[in-house]
């Protein structure tokens, strides 16, 4: 027996599927398709992305520089602090010892931070000797402290990179669906 073969232009969908389709079509209507992120909302993002990226850059490089100095080159030696602010916006120390004995420096800030003393106080203290305003207390060189606000830039920078690559990646999603989902007109 052979199966009968029906025309191509007498073909009907099933059931089913022609009502499937009858949905689709009214679902269509009632959702809007999603609205495309903006290029200059990319862009601004990106641009913040930048930013923090250099401003990550300037809180990391130059602790980073002062500290891998001081390893390389750096003389230890006592030192008596002279002054402190309360603030504190610097510390004065009087090396007592080494060829720059006498000397009067501020130490350097890491990260923004000054080592915890009194006037009077004691403490080892590794100069450059080319520069001994390029100043930290021994135990910082040896052990630096949590540089906060440049982890804290670095994850916000994180942050809005990510944003970047997932917004140009949506609206390149978003323009090549709606571009192939779109329902051509008829003529």
């Amino acid at each position: 027996m052979t199966k009968k073969k029906h025309p191509s232009d007498q073909y009907h969908l099933p059931p089913h599927v022609a009502k499937e389709q009858r949905l689709a079509a009214m679902r269509a209507v009632w959702m809007p398709c999603p609205e495309l992120p903006q290029r200059r909302l990319i862009l601004g993002i990106f641009g913040i992305f930048l930013l923090g990226l250099v401003l990550s850059l300037a809180l990391w490089l130059p602790p980073h520089f002062l500290l891998r100095d001081l390893r390389a080159r750096g003389i230890t030696v006592a030192a008596v602090v002279t002054g402190v602010d309360n603030k504190p916006k610097y510390v004065k120390v009087r090396l007592a010892q080494g060829p720059k004995s006498g000397t009067e420096v501020k130490l350097g800030d890491y990260a923004g931070m000054y080592p915890d003393t009194q006037t009077g106080d004691i403490m080892l203290v590794t100069y450059d000797p080319k520069n001994p305003s390029r100043s930290l207390s021994h135990s910082w060189v040896i052990d630096p402290p949590f540089n906060v606000p440049a982890y804290g830039i670095s994850a916000l920078t994180t942050f809005f990179l990510t944003g970047t690559v997932v917004m140009t990646l949506r609206r390149r999603i978003l323009r090549t669906h709606v571009s192939r989902s779109a329902p051509s007109e008829p003529a």
